[in-house]
């Protein structure tokens, strides 16, 4: 197979009618559960993000946005992480809901009392199970490569949702505190 067999621009379509499904079947399907993720987030001293590959990239730029929210974010697994502790939120996201490292963290997590809010396309996995809060992604794992939830390769669909979760998310606990813009820019990154 060669790239023009494949135009960019067609490759593109495809990716945005995917999303635009996944997003009108979230939004008729998971309203609550979208709001139990912000109602978790909104509610927890500290915010501790985890994924693996991927999701875990797409999570990163989530823990950005709650930051410059002021919240108190933390990535695990960078240097600076501290130890998780009762009513703090871990985030996470697993296409499978089955990824080991994650499945370990929540359950580390649960057995210190923290909360887990979740997203996952798996609703029988072991993390949909364990979280507080999950969001069942209408969306294939990276071991279906079946085309039939989609055309994209091991679980770009998947991830995309995550980060369009994350910024839904985001946008709609800011819009909720009233903050104005240039408050949310003062803790923006200046070491760049």
């Amino acid at each position: 197979m060669h790239a023009q067999d494949t135009p960019v621009g067609d490759a593109l379509a495809t990716i945005r009618d995917e999303l635009e499904r996944v997003v009108d079947r979230l939004r008729r399907d998971e309203p609550a559960s979208l709001s139990a993720v912000a109602a978790e987030i909104s509610a927890a001293p500290r915010v501790f993000v985890l994924g693996a590959g991927r999701s875990g990239l797409a999570l990163r730029m989530t823990a950005m946005r709650l930051m410059h929210l002021g919240l108190d974010v933390h990535v695990v697994g960078e240097a600076t992480a501290p130890a998780i502790a009762r009513n703090d939120l871990l985030l996470t996201a697993s296409g499978s809901g089955t990824t080991a490292g994650i499945v370990h963290a929540v359950r580390t997590a649960t057995d210190g009392g923290a909360r887990i809010a979740a997203i996952t396309a798996t609703a029988d996995s072991p993390l949909a199970a364990a979280a507080d809060a999950v969001v069942i992604v209408p969306a294939s794992d990276k071991l279906d490569r079946s085309g039939a939830a989609s055309a994209q390769y091991a679980a770009g669909l998947f991830e995309q949702s995550v980060m369009l979760i994350g910024d839904a998310v985001f946008h709609a606990l800011w819009k909720r505190s009233g903050a104005d813009p240039e408050e949310l820019w003062r803790r923006h990154a200046n070491l760049e």
